[in-house]
């Protein structure tokens, strides 16, 4: 975790208004770090940014720190674990995402980068065709593939159902928020997302300090979509968020699937033309989803096989590992300075050679060969 002053300005940075990844990366690229960034003046900023006001304005700043300071205090006394977007244990897959947030807050025990995720959204006005695939579905995945992850937006009808029957399947999830986690909306699923909080957690990008918005509940999608692999949609009308999430995760690369349904239902419709009009694969059962991502089942992967003595590597793993050998321990910022690659290429790389053995994390959010 970042120290507790470059934490105050990692927060308050976020809340900047007009403040976007694509420009906290050109400021941190110019200063170094945060501590450097918000020793500059104001006008510094002007020059980096080419901008004037509001976001290089001295009082926005004052009062952006004001509101770190705030929040900073409600996360030590809930256990929140802040996540600034080069930190390593931030969502790596959203890092492949344009608008992925500054910030995020993280609530739980969950891992934010397994090896397999999968979202899955709907209408709040399940059937129970509906309910009942999601049930099946979620219980032939934990048999194949256990350790799924699986996230949604704690909403009513699809979204509490998957989460519930990921908890009962013992597959950890992970509900996405459209507000800070000083409270719970809708509250009724209260009792689901404290169960989440211990097999998974609950993650936003929005403080405490700010209203819940209509525009939230849309915003949130991108995230349900860019930190998964793959986002199936179980019923959905003719408009509504789940078709929002399928369009984002198809404009981000990832895998959409939808499940088919009667022609005549409003439930159904939308899926129906995420299948037509080729945006979405079919899914009737989970070797569909199986199959198309290339994900091994249980029956292979408990099997222990002999790790490969020399795994494929990619150009950029390639580059990473020679800066590696020759200068030992680094952090995502001395790599980034190092190839001049952005922070999210680098971070999404290295999780890659993690999980090919090529590389391993130490405290303090250093990175080293494992040779």
């Amino acid at each position: 975790m970042i120290p507790s002053e470059s934490l105050r300005y990692a927060i308050a940075l976020s809340q900047m208004k007009g403040m976007s990844r694509q420009v906290a990366e050109k400021l941190l690229l110019s200063c170094g770090d945060l501590d450097t960034l918000f020793n500059e003046s104001a006008e510094s900023w002007r020059e980096i940014l080419g901008i004037t006001a509001p976001l290089s304005d001295e009082t926005s700043r004052e009062k952006a720190l004001s509101a770190a300071d705030a929040e900073m205090a409600f996360i030590e006394k809930r256990g929140i674990t802040p996540l600034f977007f080069t930190d390593m244990d931030y969502p790596a897959r959203l890092h492949e995402c344009p608008d992925a947030p500054v910030m995020l807050y993280f609530k739980g025990n969950g891992n934010l980068n397994p090896h397999h995720i999968l979202s899955i959204v709907g209408t709040r006005k399940a059937t129970r065709y509906g309910r009942d695939f999601c049930a099946d579905l979620l219980g032939q995945l934990s048999q194949s593939v256990p350790g799924l992850t699986i996230v949604s937006g704690m909403a009513y009808g699809i979204d509490i159902c998957a989460h519930r029957e990921a908890l009962k399947n013992n597959l950890p999830t992970i509900g996405v928020l459209a507000h800070g986690l000083h409270t719970l909306y809708p509250s009724v699923h209260r009792v689901t997302a404290r169960e989440a909080e211990q097999n998974g957690g609950l993650l936003t990008e929005y403080t405490t300090q700010q209203p819940i918005l209509k525009i939230n509940f849309v915003a949130r999608n991108r995230i349900v979509a860019g930190m998964t692999e793959a986002t199936l949609v179980i019923e959905s009308p003719e408009k509504g968020g789940a078709l929002i999430t399928a369009h984002l995760a198809r404009d981000y690369n990832r895998e959409v699937f939808a499940l088919p349904g009667n022609i005549n239902q409003e439930c159904s419709i939308g899926c129906n033309r995420l299948i037509r009009d080729n945006v979405a694969a079919l899914v009737t059962s989970a070797k569909d989803i199986i199959e198309t991502m290339g994900w091994e089942t249980a029956t292979r992967s408990d099997v222990k096989q002999q790790p490969s003595l020399f795994p494929e590597i990619s150009e950029k793993e390639s580059v990473l590992l020679q800066i590696l050998h020759e200068r030992g321990e680094m952090q995502i910022n001395q790599l980034t300075v190092a190839t001049n690659l952005p922070t999210g290429e680098i971070l999404s790389t290295l999780l890659e050679m993690e999980f090919k053995g090529l590389v391993r994390t130490l405290p303090g959010g250093m990175f080293r060969t494992t040779k």
